[in-house]
């Protein structure tokens, strides 16, 4: 860059800091007017860069010494205003003499503008983890009131066709002295109990495919074979509660309040849906439903009683033996079947 070419830009530089520097000393030499408003009064052949906080004089020089050229940025204090000065420092010749030129240019805005970016990116970023991890609780929560399938279909098209599941088997549950157990124990009691009880029972249910539909007070229904079809639903519906009264069992050992229940398991088909617009769950209901509730009331306590469909349908380790006459259908008995697991059939795991 010669002299000529930096009175130029001098002329140009309305608003931008120049100055010149020896290029040895790098003492001043020049400076504008809007230099000097930064910067204040420098006498020619005064020390310049001790005015810039921090400066790194040795990359300087090995900047111009290479390359010709060497830029950097500072930030100072100007009548109660932070201001942010990006520094250009270029090598150039007067007449046989080199000199450094330095260009100053007030980025302040730029400075701001970028930390505004900076802020509303990070909330946004920060918006966009909140609404992730509620999209995750949301999903959760859904996942845990119906099939992931069903959901899949709800979260599409915002509706769930109702569908048939024919056969499946059902399993209801519900325990004897509920309304005196409740009324006898702190109610924070009874609700930790029973969430004891439904935590196990899903996680047991979970091992055979037999899946929770339902859980009102001492009311629990499961399900084998819904969504996806099952060959053995009623294996899995049956094996599921034997271990849920093996569990009982156990749990009776070792708590205060004992808790007894009884079981009705029935095969048939039900109908699947979410019911309710504004307050909604996924239910199910029909035949099967309807006769395992009627069949757990002629269960002795701790036992399983099923329906005809389901004891043809259970095979080897089990023992099934004849229970008298159920009213399944209104009007209409059939038989009833007591259910348990044979003499050496595997245990839980």
């Amino acid at each position: 860059m010669s002299i000529a070419a930096i009175n130029e830009q001098l002329l140009r530089a309305i608003g931008v800091g120049v100055a010149l520097l020896d290029l040895d000393s790098f003492r001043l030499r020049f400076s504008n007017d809007t230099f000097r408003e930064w910067f204040g009064d420098i006498e020619i052949g005064g020390e310049l860069l001790d005015r810039f906080a921090g400066f790194d004089a040795a990359a300087l020089r090995a900047g111009l010494d290479g390359e010709g050229s060497y830029a950097t940025e500072t930030t100072f204090r100007l009548r109660r205003r932070t201001m942010t000065v990006a520094l250009a420092f270029n090598r150039a010749l007067d007449g046989e003499e080199a000199v450094a030129v330095l260009v100053c240019q007030n980025i302040s805005r730029i400075k701001e503008l970028e930390s505004m970016i900076d802020s509303y990116s990070m909330m946004v970023e920060r918006n966009t983890r909140e609404i992730k991890r509620e999209k995750e609780q949301v999903e959760k929560l859904l996942l845990n009131m119906m099939p992931r399938t069903v959901y899949e279909e709800y979260r599409t098209f915002g509706v769930v066709t109702p569908r048939l599941y024919d056969p499946v088997s059902v399993v209801c549950i519900d325990f004897l002295g509920f309304a005196d157990m409740v009324a006898a124990h702190d109610p924070a009691v009874i609700v930790s109990e029973l969430n004891d009880i439904y935590t196990a029972f899903d996680r047991i249910g979970e091992q055979f495919d037999c899946a929770r539909i339902r859980a009102v007070g001492d009311l629990y229904i499961a399900v084998a074979g819904l969504p996806d079809p099952a060959e053995d639903h009623a294996r899995c519906a049956a094996d599921a509660a034997v271990r849920f009264l093996r569990y009982l069992e156990q749990r009776n050992n070792s708590h205060p309040i004992r808790w007894t229940c009884r079981v009705g398991i029935a095969s048939g088909s039900v109908v699947g849906s979410v019911v309710g617009v504004q307050k909604y769950i996924y239910d199910v209901f029909g035949p099967a439903v309807i006769h395992a509730s009627r069949l757990r009331y002629h269960a002795r306590p701790m036992k399983i009683v099923g329906n005809a469909v389901l004891a043809r349908a259970l095979g080897p380790g089990f023992a099934v033996s004849e229970a008298g006459m159920a009213e399944l259908s209104d009007g209409e008995a059939e038989p009833a079947f007591a259910i348990a697991a044979e003499l050496g059939a595997a245990q839980d795991g």
